[in-house]
C-alpha cells in the first residue's frame, strides 16, 4: 500500500511539472493599444476607424478605442468584415457583387478618416479595407493605415491559426500559437523604432544609386540596381508628418511590427538567378528551384525534384508578369530567425531575412503589370553587398 502511495504521488508529482511546463502566455491588449497609438502619433481631431473580424482580437478593441480618446483624436468605431469561408450555397456572384457596390459606397463614407487599423482577419479583397486602401493612392495627405495583421489576413486557415502567417521551415513542427503571440508582442512592444529606423535610413542610402548584389549558399547570384524607384521604409513611424511628406502607397500601409525594407528594383537591371532549396510551386513541394532573370524576366526555370509543378505555376502566369518583383530586406531584431528556431516570423520582417519574389510590382512603383505574383519566399543565409561592400554576410548584418 505505501508503495502504492509513493508511486501515485510521484505520478502526480511528474503531471503538476508537465503542466507547469506548458507555455503559457498571455496578451497584453491594453499595452499593446498604447503602442500603436503612439506610433500613430494622433493628432487632436483626427478620425479612427478599425477593420476588424468578428471573434478575433474582441479584448483589444476596446483598448485601443479608448487610447485614441485619450489621444484626444475622435474614435469612429469598427467596421466588420463579412467573415470568410462562406457557406457553399451562397452565389460568388452575388458576394462580388455586393462587394464590388459596397466598395464604392465606403469610398464615399469613408472619404474623412485620418487614420485606419486592418485588424487581424481583414484583407484588401474587402470592402471596406479596398476602400481605405482607394483612398491612400488616390487622396494621399495625412491619411494612413495599421497593418496589424498578427495572423495571416489572406487565408481562413491562417485566420483560426496563424500559422499561414509564418514560415516553416522543412522538418520542424508548426510553432504553437502561443509562442507566436508571444514573439510577436514582444516585438510591438520591445522594438527600439529608432535604432532599426537609423540602420534602415544607412542601408537605404548606401543602396540608392549603387550596385546591389544577393548570393547564398545554395546558389543565388542575382543582380540588380534601384535607380529612381521609391524604397518602401516599414520604420513603424505611422505619423500624419511623414504621409504629408508624401509618402509612398505602402509606407501608408504601416505595418505593426515593422522592419523590412522593399523595392521593385528597375527591371532592365535584374540580372542573375535564385535558388529555393525548399518551395511550394502550383501547392506541390519542390526542391532546388532556379529561376533564371536576364533583364528583370525570367528566362529559365528548373528544379531538381518538382520540376513540373515549378513549370506550372509559371505556365499558368501571363507573360507580362514573369518578371523579378521585389527585393526585401527584414531590420528587425525582435523577430530574428534566431529567437525563431524552427520558423520565420511575419514575413520576413526579421534582422538578415531577404525577401525575392516574382510577378506584379505596381503596388511597389515597379513596371511589371498582369495577375501573377509570389512574394513570400524567404531566405535566412545571404549576403548582400552594395558597390561590393558586404553588409550582409550569411544571414547576419556586419554593418
Amino acid at each position: 500500500m505505501r508503495v502504492l502511495f509513493i508511486l501515485l504521488a510521484m505520478l502526480w508529482t511528474a503531471a503538476v511539472q508537465a503542466q507547469s511546463s506548458l507555455p503559457q502566455h498571455t496578451i497584453d491588449y491594453k499595452a499593446i493599444a498604447q503602442r500603436i497609438v503612439d506610433q500613430l502619433q494622433l493628432e487632436p481631431g483626427e478620425r479612427v476607424l478599425s477593420v476588424a473580424q468578428p471573434g478575433m482580437f474582441e479584448e483589444f478593441v476596446p483598448h485601443f478605442r479608448y487610447a485614441v480618446m485619450q489621444a484626444e483624436a475622435i474614435d469612429m468605431g469598427v467596421i466588420d468584415i463579412l467573415d470568410p469561408p462562406y457557406p457553399t450555397d451562397w452565389d460568388e456572384d452575388v458576394i462580388r457583387s455586393g462587394f464590388s457596390e459596397a466598395r464604392d459606397a465606403y469610398v464615399k463614407m469613408l472619404e474623412d478618416i485620418d487614420a485606419s487599423v486592418m485588424m487581424p482577419g481583414a484583407n484588401p479583397t474587402l470592402p471596406a479595407y479596398k476602400a481605405l486602401q482607394i483612398l491612400l493612392q488616390k487622396k494621399g495627405g495625412p491619411r494612413r493605415t495599421i497593418h496589424f495583421h498578427w495572423t495571416d489576413p489572406y487565408s481562413p486557415s491562417g485566420n483560426v491559426t496563424g500559422l499561414t502567417g509564418v514560415n516553416v521551415l522543412p522538418g520542424f513542427p508548426p510553432p504553437p500559437m502561443q509562442v507566436i503571440d508571444a514573439v510577436y508582442q514582444k516585438a510591438i512592444l520591445e522594438t527600439d523604432l529608432v535604432a532599426m529606423d537609423e540602420h534602415q535610413d544607412r542601408f537605404i542610402a548606401a543602396m540608392r544609386d549603387a550596385d546591389v548584389r544577393i548570393t547564398s549558399p545554395a546558389g543565388t547570384d542575382i543582380r540588380f540596381r534601384a535607380e529612381g524607384r521609391d524604397i518602401i521604409q516599414q520604420n513603424g513611424d505611422a505619423s500624419a508628418k511623414r504621409m504629408r511628406k508624401g509618402a509612398p502607397f505602402l509606407d501608408r500601409e504601416v505595418e505593426i511590427p515593422g522592419g523590412v525594407i522593399r523595392i521593385a528594383p528597375l527591371e532592365s537591371t535584374v540580372q542573375g538567378q535564385v535558388v529555393y532549396p525548399y518551395s511550394a510551386w502550383n501547392k506541390h513541394s519542390v526542391t532546388n528551384a532556379i529561376i533564371t532573370y536576364t533583364d528583370g524576366r525570367i528566362t529559365n526555370a528548373t528544379a531538381d525534384v518538382g520540376e513540373e509543378h515549378l513549370q506550372a505555376e509559371l505556365d499558368a502566369a501571363p507573360e507580362s508578369a514573369k518578371y523579378f518583383r521585389e527585393f526585401g530586406l527584414g531590420f528587425n531584431p525582435m523577430l530574428s530567425p534566431e529567437l525563431t528556431p524552427g520558423w520565420i516570423a511575419y514575413y520576413g520582417y526579421g534582422k538578415g531575412v531577404v525577401r525575392l519574389g516574382i510577378g506584379n510590382n505596381g503596388e511597389l512603383g515597379g513596371a511589371v503589370s498582369g495577375s501573377f505574383f509570389r512574394w513570400r519566399d524567404l531566405l535566412t543565409d545571404c549576403t548582400v553587398t552594395i558597390d561590393g561592400d558586404v553588409w550582409l554576410e550569411d544571414g547576419q548584418f556586419v554593418q
